[in-house]
């Protein structure tokens, strides 16, 4: 599955309509965000991810992105799992968002419990 760039709205919707969703929210002057798309891109087209969404948000554009980040700093990225979030954080490599992804593909549901 390709990245799919989306708003706050899509998001909601999007996260509800594939069961393990990865989101990541940029700034247009954040120079990790660039360094960290080809990866993000690259996994995205990963089979071991085919099972997981891939999501692109600018935080500058979308209000809810922009509070759900808070303090943070872009690039900020959110694990979601049937919906409901169970990790976000800033990441700065791409062994980060790896082990994010790695996360995300091994969770289920008896997992959580």
């Amino acid at each position: 599955m390709r990245v799919i760039d989306t708003n706050d709205a899509g998001l909601r919707t999007l996260i509800h309509d594939f069961p393990k969703v990865v989101a990541k929210f940029t700034s247009d002057n954040c120079a990790t965000c660039k360094l960290l798309a080809p990866p993000f891109e690259k996994y995205s087209a990963d089979p071991r991810y085919t099972h997981i969404a891939f999501l692109r948000l600018d935080s500058d554009e979308n209000p809810v992105a922009r509070h759900m980040m808070n303090e943070r700093i872009a690039p900020f990225f959110v694990a979601y799992y049937h919906g409901r979030l169970l990790e976000c954080d800033t990441l700065h490599t791409e062994q980060e968002v790896l082990a994010m992804l790695e996360r995300l593909r091994t969770h289920s549901h008896v997992a959580a419990e």
